[in-house]
């Protein structure tokens, strides 16, 4: 009976207890993760959790990179350490080295290096580096602090102190060392973060702070009697008692600007350090015209590989005594430590051979555009001279260091920057960074560029700590936004430290952090977006700020928002302004080497457009022999096709220069059998895909045979969207068909979209992924099918083009016939195949390696010119499917003769890239005389 009874009230009382076991379970979760404390440098798991999510989304669509994270400007992103597909960090490949190496190398991220380093000397010098690392002495262990520090003294002990949990004594900074804590670590850290006092507390924890402890929280040295993990004859603080000590550095405080001089010793001269990369000549153009005055200096550094911006701009030289182009050129690669040596190189000019007495150096690049004029910015500078103005990335320094890959030895070889592992950075200093567009003093430009020699001091004593410093960045990922940032804070210079580079940056984190720079660093980063038409009130809001400097700009995704800051700077353009709306960029010109594989298929195309255009060209036929450039043509921001500046011979014989305007034809269908294809504005396939931009690098839409396509497709809003809809993201479920030139379908790729029909029309776009389709690809005419489920929603075909391209040599007919030159683009053996369709017939040929530039082709050669011939008429029926000819003007001067009055001359034109373009021409009167 007592029994039964018992079993009732357990019965009873079950459910009560069970929801009181959920209770306490939920108490301690909750508990567990308020109270948790955070990991090293503030971040918590989530965040890195997070960090890891945007590597997996991204970086590890390459299957053998060896990725992490880090950033442009002053705001980056780490990832964890990718797993390498080929596990290459697990064994070093000796059999692939010419040399010995003279230590054993065991570290994943070394091995993984050089395992893919491609050169031998690249891998010897990743090597040389590693051995180094691993002897001790590589790296300074300690660094001076030459930035006054008041009545502050290092290590100096302060006492034990009384703690509350909701008012911290030291509330700038925490972090715990559970094994190793001792009160010179917990200093380091503070020291490195930037706070004058640190203080170690119930064994393992570690305070930063700014504020000196006040005197009424003194204990008694006997309160603070946990013994350091790290050192047990030191005490580590108590319970809510803190022994807190000095850094050796004063708080830090960031300077004030003023507006207006507050003497009158004249205006400042400013040394414009331009460093630009690209082909977007007539922007550079215009960014000169909007900053130019005799009073200034302008030095242009151009990247090592850009021949056409070096030859083009050399010719400022002959017009402007105060623009010098640089002749000791660096390849200046993203992430890359060649450009802090490109930038402290081009400072050393400035200061001991150019002979220009200038007061500040200021740098810029071809994305970067005034918001206000160059008398605004001299009165500015004037104001405030011998100030350095540096922008700080804002947040908590061990983060910062973090994100930023600080922490890490970086070698550069290769035109690569290879992560190969962790390290410790030197003691004894601060830590800062942000943003690598700066605005230096010529005291301060000096003082880095001799090694730590100090101008005011007559250059009588040196320092170690700008040399330490050197040697830590030249081995750093984005050193420029970390070096004169650190320099500053911890020389005689830091109370000229102002907390503004001058420049407003377009940061949008959902488009920029797509780790784009893979493919040249081991590290995945973030990256500004161009300022649009929807950014101007942004812009608008900077007129009353101390901002004198915008990024980016680029002329080939928005060239309106250009030319609205001109006009809200300088004054509206006149309404009758010849060619305001339209933009010309070269990507082609025959004078650069090396040829690339996207060089290749864009000449096949050229070279059967203008094929075409000669046969159809009112019964008088000339023949082209030589592209000479290929320009882009765009108007309001509208791709309108590329222009072909050609040589050619009339049917008399005589020579011609002549410019063909061709533009790329849309091929989609879309069927509007559903909502979802109702609302496809676009389905294409092309390459060089922008995730950042959201938009396809390859204007022209020429894909070559070694090319990676990508299919990009956008989607309108629904046109029924409710508030309760917009709340919600809908998945689709997408699949696409890859079908080559013979009908088959060569894979089909699955994958689900987020449509969020609260924002713009989306775009999406879909790579080809791993092995799924072999490359070469088949040249031919190619199609691709979108599907919802089994239902089409469109198709579109494109068409791939042999990389491989023959160019005719000389002027003369006959020798056009008989003689051809081979470039080999695409860098290996290349099958030559006729052009396939689906309804065409292949022809086999023989492998053959592709002979070295120069070698000029005969009778004799393994492909023959009637197998040539063959694929020239191939192609030359499939390419009005994708492009059709608009126009064809004559070149004046050069080589031009024999018109007979057939074609327009290109100046006349309002299309040609011979056309008047002043608000791009740097070398008119105006510009001259200003």
């Amino acid at each position: 009976m007592r029994r039964s009874y018992l079993f009732r009230m357990l019965w009873r009382y079950k459910v009560f207890f069970l929801i009181g076991l959920l209770l306490v379970s939920a108490q301690i979760f909750l508990a567990y993760k308020l109270l948790r404390l955070p990991v090293s440098g503030n971040e918590t798991t989530e965040e890195r959790d997070v960090s890891r999510k945007v590597y997996e989304k991204y970086a590890r669509k390459e299957p053998v990179a060896n990725q992490s994270t880090a950033g442009d400007d002053s705001n980056n992103r780490r990832t964890e350490t990718p797993k390498l597909a080929s596990q290459a960090a697990q064994h070093l490949k000796l059999e692939e080295l010419s040399f010995v190496p003279p230590c054993e190398l065991t570290r994943k991220e070394t091995v993984s290096a050089i395992n893919r380093a491609k050169s031998q000397s690249c891998k010897a010098r990743i090597v040389q580096v590693a051995c180094e690392i691993q002897e001790g002495t590589f790296y300074p262990r300690r660094l001076s602090n030459y930035c006054p520090r008041g009545d502050h003294s290092p290590n100096r002990a302060l006492g034990c102190f009384r703690d509350e949990k909701d008012f911290r004594l030291l509330a700038g900074y925490y972090s715990t060392f559970k094994s190793n804590n001792s009160p010179e670590k917990c200093i380091r850290l503070c020291l490195q973060s930037g706070y004058p006092f640190a203080g170690v507390q119930y064994g393992y924890e570690c305070f930063c702070g700014d504020e000196v402890p006040k005197a009424v929280a003194k204990l008694p040295d006997s309160s603070c009697n946990i013994k350091c993990p790290g050192d047990p004859k030191q005490a580590c603080g108590g319970y809510f008692a803190i022994n807190v000590y000095e850094t050796g550095i004063r708080k830090f405080a960031a300077q004030s600007t003023e507006t207006i001089p507050k003497r009158d010793e004249g205006s400042v001269r400013i040394a414009f350090l331009l460093t630009l990369n690209g082909r977007a000549l007539r922007q550079v153009h215009r960014l000169l015209k909007a900053l130019y005055s005799p009073r200034h200096y302008y030095f242009i550094h151009i990247d090592a590989r850009q021949e056409y911006l070096f030859r083009e701009l050399l010719k400022l030289e002959q017009s402007f005594p105060n623009v010098r182009i640089a002749r000791k050129r660096f390849s200046t690669i993203w992430g890359g430590a060649s450009l802090l040596s490109m930038l402290l190189s081009a400072m050393e000019y400035l200061l001991y051979e150019s002979g220009w007495p200038w007061d500040f150096v200021l740098n810029l690049s071809e994305s970067d555009f005034p918001l206000k004029n160059i008398e605004q910015l001299s009165a500015f500078l004037s104001a405030n001279r011998g100030q350095n103005f540096v922008r700080n990335h804002g947040r908590e320094v061990q983060r910062f260091i973090q994100k930023q890959g600080l922490d890490m030895t970086f070698v550069e070889c290769d035109n690569r920057m290879w992560r190969i592992g962790d390290r410790t950075l030197p003691a004894g200093i601060t830590i800062d960074g942000g943003s690598d567009w700066v605005c230096l003093s010529r005291d301060f430009a000096h003082y880095v560029t001799t090694h730590g020699v100090d101008p005011a001091r007559g250059g009588a004593e040196r320092d170690d700590l700008v040399a330490g410093l050197l040697r830590v960045f030249e081995y750093t990922i984005l050193p420029a936004e970390s070096f004169f940032h650190t320099a500053l804070r911890n020389s005689r210079y830091c109370h000229t430290y102002t907390n503004n580079n001058l420049h407003m940056t377009n940061w949008k984190r959902q488009l920029g952090c797509k780790c784009q720079y893979r493919h040249i660093v081991d590290w995945c980063g973030c990256s500004p977006n161009n300022f649009k038409g929807e950014d101007w009130d942004r812009l608008h809001g900077s007129q009353q700020k101390k901002l004198f400097f915008a990024r980016k700009f680029e002329a080939m995704v928005n060239q309106a928002i250009v030319l609205q800051l001109e006009e809200w700077i300088f004054g509206p353009y006149s309404a009758d302004y010849v060619n305001l709306h339209a933009y010309w960029q070269n990507v082609y010109h025959h004078e650069d080497s090396p040829r690339t594989p996207t060089d290749g298929a864009l000449l096949n195309v050229a070279h059967s457009l203008l094929r075409l255009n000669g046969r159809s060209n009112g019964g008088q036929f000339y023949e082209p022999y030589r592209i000479r450039e290929i320009t882009h043509y765009l108007e309001r921001d509208t791709y309108r096709g590329f222009l072909i500046r050609h040589e050619a011979i009339g049917n008399d014989g005589a020579s011609l220069e002549l410019e063909t305007w061709a533009v790329p034809i849309v091929t989609a269908k879309v069927t509007r059998t559903t909502p979802l294809a109702r609302r496809l504005l676009q389905l294409d396939v092309s390459t060089d895909y922008d995730e950042k931009e959201q938009l396809s690098r390859n204007f022209q839409r020429v894909i070559g045979s070694t090319s990676e396509p990508v299919v990009i497709f956008r989607l309108a809003q629904p046109p029924d969207v409710t508030d309760r809809v917009k709340e919600h993201a809908v998945n689709h479920s997408l699949a696409i068909e890859w079908i080559d030139p013979f009908g088959k379908v060569l894979c089909v790729s699955h994958f689900t979209i987020e449509d969020n029909p609260a924002g713009a029309p989306h775009t999406f776009n879909h790579f080809l992924k791993g092995s799924k389709l072999r490359q070469p690809l088949q040249v031919g005419v190619w199609s691709v099918r979108l599907l919802q489920g089994k239902t089409l929603l469109g198709v579109t075909r494109f068409l791939v083009t042999d990389v491989t391209y023959w160019d005719n040599e000389t002027g003369s007919r006959k020798q056009h016939t008989h003689r051809r030159q081979l470039l080999p683009l695409d860098g290996g053996h290349q099958r030559r195949t006729s052009l396939a369709t689906s309804r065409i017939r292949t022809k086999d040929v023989k492998e053959r390696s592709p002979r070295a530039p120069g070698h000029h082709h005969s009778g004799d050669d393994d492909t023959s010119n009637d197998d040539w011939t063959e694929q020239q008429q191939e192609l030359d029926r499939l390419v009005p499917q994708f492009f059709a000819l608009r126009e064809t003007c004559a070149v004046v001067g050069g080589k031009s003769s024999g018109y007979g009055g057939k074609f327009e001359h290109c100046k006349a034109t309002g299309w040609s890239s011979l056309a008047a373009d002043p608000k791009s021409d740097i070398y008119v009167e105006s510009v001259v005389s200003k």
